[in-house]
């Protein structure tokens, strides 16, 4: 079994930060255990959470109350111990074990693709000192991108605002997450390296991009539920893909209908289910990674909880 306590804050953050006890979470007069949940504003998280969000499935004991935040504002509050559960990066994770267990649901991998580097003009595969735009330093695509050449100099812009910081010559380079991946040639913008096929190619396994945690201190009835509630969200939108479709359009950022079903299938699909055991390895193995190369302050060992 788990050890769901927090034994310890997480790196960097006072213990009077983390919330530990369940008794500081509402509850309703009914009953029901009323959690935060907290997930980026976009299609595929929207599809993923689609079948929660408009009560096509529901849980007997436990509502929740959704918020919305960018992935690396949502990274940041994870270290305060803010939302119940939660989307973070994996990168973030390192700094999040002792509080929160990743959800064995709801994960993001890039099976060969993933945040790609883009610049304006003819694209150059060195990017040693240059400038780069990136989305968050708690975010996968800047560790997976200090994995791939670690002397760079970052200039941190919201994710939305990456592409015209590059075509604006404000970077030299940029890591486009999210849609932008499929929208970033459209405003002049050549690719550098896709770093989810370059890890790909390192180590023959997807690049764990994001995941859904959830904090230890809520106890093991608790987690489990929210496992199931969250599996059984993203198999009814599996199940049921137009409708949650139309829903999740209202997240992608003026995509059209086929280009959004496009990137919500790069990021919710099997994978998204259930990480598996090559899942599992992969986000062991971008920690380990992370650390060996200096990038992580400790080793980390990724937990999992379990329907």
């Amino acid at each position: 079994m788990l050890p769901y306590a927090c034994a310890r804050p997480p790196l960097g953050v006072p213990k009077a930060m983390v919330r530990s006890s369940v008794e500081k979470i509402p509850g309703t007069s009914d009953g029901v255990l009323e959690l935060k949940l907290a997930h980026s504003p976009d299609s595929d998280d929207a599809f993923m959470f689609y079948a929660l969000a408009t009560n096509k499935i529901r849980g007997e004991r436990l509502r929740f109350t959704h918020v919305l935040e960018d992935i690396q504002s949502l990274n940041e509050k994870a270290r305060e111990g803010v939302y119940d559960v939660t989307a973070i990066s994996f990168h973030a994770y390192a700094y999040l074990a002792d509080s929160y267990v990743l959800l064995s649901s709801g994960a993001s991998f890039g099976d060969g693709y993933g945040p790609i580097v883009v610049a304006h003009g003819p694209a150059s595969d060195s990017l040693r000192g240059k400038r780069v735009a990136v989305p968050g330093k708690m975010t996968t695509a800047y560790l997976a991108l200090l994995l791939y050449e670690r002397e760079i100099e970052p200039l941190v812009v919201p994710f939305d605002e990456i592409i015209p910081t590059v075509a604006s010559g404000a970077a030299e380079a940029g890591v486009v997450i999210h849609e932008g991946q499929l929208t970033y040639s459209l405003e002049g913008l050549n690719k550098v390296v896709d770093l989810g096929e370059w890890w790909q190619g390192e180590t023959g396994l997807p690049l764990p991009l994001g995941g859904n945690a959830i904090r230890r201190a809520l106890g093991a009835e608790v987690i489990r539920e929210s496992a199931r509630l969250l599996r059984e969200s993203i198999q009814y939108g599996l199940d049921h893909r137009e409708e949650a479709l139309v829903y999740a359009m209202q997240f992608s950022r003026g995509l059209d209908s086929s280009t959004a079903d496009r990137f919500i299938a790069m990021y919710v699909n099997d994978w998204t289910l259930d990480y598996g055991g090559r899942g599992r390895r992969a986000v062991q193995l971008l920690l380990d990674r992370g650390f060996e190369a200096g990038v992580l302050p400790e080793r980390v060992q990724a937990e999992f909880a379990e329907p």
